[in-house]
């Protein structure tokens, strides 16, 4: 029988008023793949931050190996080999992959770094993997995957005994992924035990041994992921039965607010399409086929060659982002963090930033104004926040995604393209931007949504083009939607 590495006895964590551990314990064996999943908000994060000493526990303790502590602080936990990777990899680009492996802890050579040294013992880290990564490398030349996995081989090489990984396949691709898997897979062999937070509830049985669930910041249950199942899970973290994932169709008219025809640019052969009043036209394809090219094309985020944009019958030059904006077309990009929201500023900067022409009095934005404005938002779409004058960071993913919304709302614009709307978001708060974006085509604005979710594409799209080489290789109507025929769109260029 496994024994208990780590051992979490009534952490609770206070926040200014704010609960966000209640009573949390439970325990994680050692050698084992332990998933913790949740909402946004569920406490996954505050947990992180204390078991890597990044937080002081209000009240509770930690046991780990049969030692009991009232905190950890970040030199202990790595003394104890404690690690956590997050979803921003804590990597320096211009540094080679070997000197970010050693970084703080440089094999010298008398006076000077022995860089020879660093570089065949990283190699030999590498291999004793099961990959191969040069270690004279520059990170900033690698992957995503790759990076993730320098990360990795980082922890290992502090003799990393407990290793957490947060949202760590967020940014890969499918073969990304089962290379990740690979390496833990490695890791478990090597008897590290890891901690695995994901909002991808398929990957848990995946690569999982148990699942710990959590919600607003309380514990819910631990069980063998084999005696569970995606339903159950879904239904314990949001505490409720989640029947209909998707609501129902748009009732969307015949009217075309938007044509494109024959958009051409380097990425964008010959695109053509049209966007209908009230309508959520879903854009499939693998990952570089030219969906994301076609919304900043639209956007004026890139340039385009060749080709028209007509809106409402009119054909419109859009040069720039600004001009969409002032045209009535709004982006939800799918990097939120860093291109729709300044994180460091309060949420109500970010919900105003697009129309400081329409609040500011001269030079002075009209705080009144703003308040009114910012206020309706809040309340439209039901952004969860105590206080508007707080930092867009401190928010959900779910919320930080409804500012971004926000702010394209302020400007009135009339179509609205979502790229990924729900990466990175919790399935309660996917359902409350599923209903959102229902409630927006009921309003009459018009959406074209950018989807690798299969379940997601199908679901919420009224129409779905494919697209395949930068060119859209297929159209499906609603009946006749399937992954297969997808699938097929995507993989080629039908009748070429």
């Amino acid at each position: 029988m496994s024994i208990d590495l780590l051992e979490i006895k009534g952490l609770t964590k206070y926040y200014a008023g704010i609960t966000a551990l209640n009573n949390v314990s439970f325990s994680v064996k050692k050698g084992e793949t332990h998933a913790i999943i949740g909402e946004n908000g569920a406490g996954k994060s505050t947990l992180i931050k204390i078991l890597t000493g990044a937080e002081t526990p209000s009240a509770g303790k930690i046991s780990f190996e049969g030692e009991e502590y009232d905190q950890i602080t970040p030199s202990h936990a790595l003394e104890k080999g404690i690690v956590a990777i997050y979803q921003e990899l804590n990597l320096i680009p211009l540094l080679t992959v070997a000197e970010n492996i050693f970084y703080g802890c440089e094999k010298m050579n008398g006076w000077f770094r022995d860089t020879k040294l660093m570089n065949k013992e990283a190699e030999q880290l590498f291999a004793d993997m099961g990959v191969k990564v040069d270690p004279e490398a520059r990170v900033r030349d690698l992957g995503m995957a790759y990076q993730q996995i320098v990360e990795i081989v980082k922890a290992v090489s502090k003799n990393a005994k407990l290793v957490i990984m947060d949202e760590p396949t967020a940014p890969l691709t499918k073969n990304e992924t089962k290379a990740l898997y690979t390496i833990i897979a490695k890791l478990k062999e090597m008897g590290v035990t890891i901690i695995y937070i994901s909002h991808r509830l398929e990957e848990i049985f995946d690569i999982c041994d148990r699942v710990t669930v959590m919600r607003d910041g309380t514990y819910i249950d631990t069980m063998d992921v084999k005696e569970t199942d995606i339903k159950h899970l879904m239904s314990l973290m949001v505490g409720r039965d989640l029947a209909q994932d998707f609501p129902g169709t748009s009732s969307f008219e015949e009217e075309r607010v938007l044509e494109v025809e024959n958009l051409s640019n380097s990425k964008l052969k010959d695109v053509s399409f049209y966007l209908r009043k009230g309508e959520i036209l879903g854009f499939g394809g693998l990952i570089g086929a030219g969906r994301t090219e076609v919304a900043q094309a639209i956007f004026g985020a890139d340039e385009i060659t060749r080709g028209c944009i007509r809106l409402n019958g009119k054909e419109e030059c859009i040069p720039s982002p600004d001009k969409a904006l002032e045209l009535g077309i709004g982006l939800i990009p799918e990097d939120r963090k860093n291109s729709g929201l300044i994180l460091d500023l309060p949420i109500k900067t970010n919900m105003s930033f697009s129309i400081l022409k329409k609040i500011t009095d001269r030079i002075f934005i009209n705080n009144a104004k703003e308040k009114k404005i910012c206020d309706e938002l809040k309340k439209e779409l039901q952004i969860k926040a105590h206080n508007l004058n707080y930092k867009v960071k401190t928010l959900s993913g779910g919320n930080q995604q409804k500012v971004v919304i926000a702010k394209i709302l302020a400007q009135d614009c009339q179509v609205l393209i979502f790229d990924e709307p729900t990466r990175g978001i919790d399935v309660g708060a996917k359902h409350e931007i599923y209903l959102l974006m229902r409630q927006l085509t009921e309003k009459g604005k018009s959406i074209i949504m950018i989807s690798s979710e299969m379940p997601e594409l199908i679901g919420m799209s009224d129409r779905i083009l494919v697209m395949h080489e930068g060119k859209i290789s297929g159209e499906l109507q609603k009946d006749e939607f399937s992954q297969e025929k997808i699938l097929e769109y995507a993989s080629f260029n039908v009748g070429e």
